[in-house]
């Protein structure tokens, strides 16, 4: 399929971005963690057990004061691919942050071990409600290696929300348009991947007032959220998911608004326990490593049973790469590139 070859994983030298995913060491530090009693995410445990005007973001995922977050080359890692995961911790969004981190193995025997990317670098991020929310954003690091369980594992689950069928997101669009720099599109001339996973509205503008709040820019006058998105889109391919259990999954208000903002890049996706798995599979037809068959055939290899799952939630995204689906079923050639963006003449499929 022009797959590249297995990669072996190793720990790399403790620099930003440097070494590569090891299951051996996350499976460690779990087993670690459930002998001593602590959570996955015993920052957001400990700091819940205080009073609520002390909650506060972890100082590594903090946005105040913030400058960048940088996906950047290395001798080590030379074809470095900006992935950036945020998801909205309110209300009935409280479980994802959970279910990602037990299923990041899927997701890098996925993007790894089948050859989806060769150097993937991922950021995770939470996003709340700036209008009623102690901890509206939170952003990692661009990490290559078991750094980014750590980041994910300092998230402060507020649960919050303000119960008004909108959240954030355009916030945290706002900071991967604005705040992000990645030699993928910089050097190469590739866009990023963007996965948002929610189940509310954004709002139509990005507020000045939360922009310095925030993030303590002196910003002057609100950004409406389509000409946010059309900068953001220059440099990320975006994707809204939407999962089953949320509070409003299947609602035509929130899907519509999406598609209309997103077109095929919404994903509704009716199992939760997916989630990693499906972003996996969108980025491997993304990069044209594979069509939707062979996505779900790499799923049943790495033992996954969510294959019907991702093939369902995937169907929309597959046609927007040019895949032709009857009843699931791809008909287009199995050449390890049916999935690709045309190509404009620069060597890259997703310009």
């Amino acid at each position: 399929r022009g797959r590249r070859p297995d990669i072996t994983n190793h720990n790399g030298e403790n620099t930003m971005g440097s070494g590569r995913w090891d299951t051996d060491v996350y499976t460690a530090a779990a087993d670690y963690r459930a002998a001593h009693g602590i959570g996955a995410f015993d920052y957001s445990d400990r700091a819940r057990r205080g009073p609520r005007h002390g909650w506060r973001a972890h100082p590594n995922l903090d946005p105040l004061g913030l400058t960048v977050r940088e996906s950047r080359d290395s001798d080590e890692h030379p074809d470095s691919q900006a992935i950036a995961v945020l998801f909205d911790v309110t209300g009935s969004m409280g479980t994802v942050p959970r279910v990602l981190q037990t299923k990041l193995p899927e997701l890098f025997g996925l993007l790894l071990r089948k050859g989806y990317v060769r150097d993937p670098q991922i950021l995770f991020g939470a996003i709340g409600d700036a209008t009623c929310d102690r901890v509206p954003l939170q952003l990692g690091q661009f990490e290559s290696d078991n750094r980014m369980d750590d980041h994910l594992g300092c998230i402060f689950l507020e649960g919050g929300g303000g119960g008004q069928m909108h959240e954030s997101y355009e916030l945290a669009m706002y900071a991967m348009a604005r705040h992000t720099a990645i030699d993928c599109h910089e050097k190469r001339g590739r866009r990023g991947y963007l996965f948002i996973i929610g189940d509310e509205l954004p709002y139509g503008q990005v507020s000045a007032a939360q922009v310095r709040e925030v993030f303590g820019e002196r910003a002057t006058e609100d950004i409406p959220l389509q000409a946010l998105l059309d900068e953001l889109k220059r440099r990320w391919d975006v994707y809204y998911v939407l999962p089953a259990g949320s509070s409003y999954v299947g609602n035509d208000q929130v899907l519509g608004r999406w598609r209309t903002l997103l077109g095929d890049n919404v994903i509704e996706l009716d199992d939760l326990d997916a989630v990693c798995e499906t972003i996996a599979v969108a980025i491997g037809l993304g990069e044209g490593a594979i069509d939707l068959d062979e996505g779900i055939e790499d799923l049943a290899d790495i033992g996954s049973r969510a294959g019907s799952t991702v093939g369902r939630a995937l169907a929309r995204v597959a046609r927007g790469t040019g895949q032709a689906l009857v009843s699931g079923v791809s008909l287009l050639p199995r050449d390890g590139r049916s999935g690709a963006r045309p190509d404009n003449g620069t060597g890259n499929s997703r310009l």
